[in-house]
């Protein structure tokens, strides 16, 4: 895990004094050194951002992260030491939307409380449907996957990667595929 403290201290500096060429060159500077200690390559704003920060200001439980590019919109809780990935909307604006514990969320995962379609095709003649959607303790859920409103996810559940899960998944099952398949 990284040291937050280390981190800041050694990257201080007044960014109201920056010119478009400093920044530019901080940025060379982030990105050399977070590819040497974690190689990786990330967005400038992730370089500069502390997902830790992010989290506890989110109301989010001790030890859990967010990356700076993910959304979140509504009622949402997540629990502790869980883990939200870049690119991802967790959007809790039609109900509660909790996580728990221990959970990887990864990238570019949407989580929907709501769901507009009925509102669309009626010209908005008819309202949203909503249903709250809850994450179990100790989860995965793989890249790009979707999580449709009214949903519950058990504990220890992984779900595949491109999912679509718009059905209940019970603990300590595996699911994947378009529609969902439950293993």
């Amino acid at each position: 895990m990284i040291d937050k403290d280390e981190f800041k201290d050694k990257w201080k500096f007044e960014i109201k004094n920056l010119n478009y060429k400093e920044l530019l060159e901080l940025h060379f500077i982030l990105r050399d050194e977070i590819k040497k200690k974690w190689n990786r390559v990330l967005p400038f704003n992730e370089e500069i951002t502390d997902r830790w920060e992010k989290a506890k200001y989110l109301g989010f439980g001790e030890g859990s992260s967010i990356y700076d590019s993910s959304i979140v919109i509504g009622d949402v809780k997540v629990g502790k030491n869980t883990w939200i990935g870049p690119f991802t909307i967790l959007d809790g604006n039609g109900g509660k939307l909790e996580i728990g514990d221990n959970c990887s969320i990864s990238a570019g995962v949407q989580v929907y409380t709501h769901d507009s379609v009925n509102w669309a095709v009626s010209g908005g003649k008819e309202s949203y449907e909503t249903g709250d959607v809850s994450i179990g303790n100790n989860c995965y859920i793989g890249p790009y996957a979707i999580v449709s409103k009214g949903v519950k996810i058990g504990n220890e559940v992984i779900i595949g990667a491109h999912s679509l899960v718009n059905k209940d998944i019970p603990s300590g099952k595996k699911a994947y595929g378009i529609p969902i398949q439950i293993k």
